[in-house]
């Protein structure tokens, strides 16, 4: 765990679950114009979300707990280019559910569903 971790209150990691672990890591490949690498480890698949020394998480195989609708809601970071990142959410199998839209001093976020049905939220400083 980085130092970065180490704070009070601070997430640490993040799974998403996923009925299919190609196309959600093809989703999440595009739209946040990352790397997603696809592991197996001790008999069990799931796909790392690039992350560098930040947090990060996983795509892991459960569509059981898929939410749409309730629950916690995930920030993803495309600071600078969430106009690119929502213009991909279609094409790869999402839904934009709130477009982009302001949300005061904390700069500018799209609710969107990703190509598994998971309600995600894409977030920037910019709405560029």
């Amino acid at each position: 765990m980085s130092d970065l971790n180490t704070r009070h209150n601070r997430a640490v990691w993040f799974d998403i679950p996923v009925a299919d672990l190609i196309r959600a890591s093809g989703f999440y490949s595009k739209v946040l114009a990352i790397q997603v690498d696809i592991i197996e480890e001790e008999g069990f698949t799931f796909a790392v979300l690039e992350h560098g020394e930040g947090n990060g998480g996983c795509l892991v195989p459960n569509e059981g707990e898929i939410s749409a609708e309730a629950g916690i809601m995930l920030y993803l970071n495309v600071d600078g280019r969430l106009r690119d990142a929502v213009s991909k959410v279609t094409a790869n199998g999402g839904k934009v559910v709130q477009d982009i839209h302001g949300i005061g001093p904390h700069g500018f976020r799209a609710v969107i569903h990703d190509s598994e049905g998971n309600r995600v939220v894409l977030h920037s400083e910019s709405d560029a």
